[in-house]
């Protein structure tokens, strides 16, 4: 191997995290700072954080009301247009209708 060519490692390197925990870990950095570790993460601790940069959590909150209101309009502009079709069907006879009728009229 050559020398001067990989970097120190520190086995006893120091993590610390934004909630306050500490714990070492081996790395290339004597001191690493996280924001997020397994004592403060959801999926370790059971419970749901939200962490909202620029209110991203609450522009997609809007989209989904937005989408719920739109598809519920869609619905009923989807269920007039079915009402009026069978109004259609049922004020006008069909052509099969018509010739079904015609030929009980020549048999009987």
């Amino acid at each position: 191997m050559k020398a001067n060519l990989h970097p120190i490692w520190y086995p006893d390197a120091q993590v610390s995290c934004a909630c306050g925990n500490t714990f070492t870990s081996g790395s290339i950095l004597p001191k690493i700072r996280v924001e997020i570790c397994s004592n403060c993460h959801p999926f370790f601790t059971g419970s749901q954080k939200l962490v909202d940069t620029l209110g991203q959590v609450d522009k997609y909150y809007r989209k989904t009301e937005v989408s719920k209101v739109k598809q519920a309009e869609r619905k009923k502009i989807l269920e007039f247009r079915q009402s009026r079709v069978e109004k259609r069907k049922s004020e006008r006879p069909s052509l099969k209708e018509l010739l079904m009728q015609a030929r009980k009229k020549v048999s009987s």
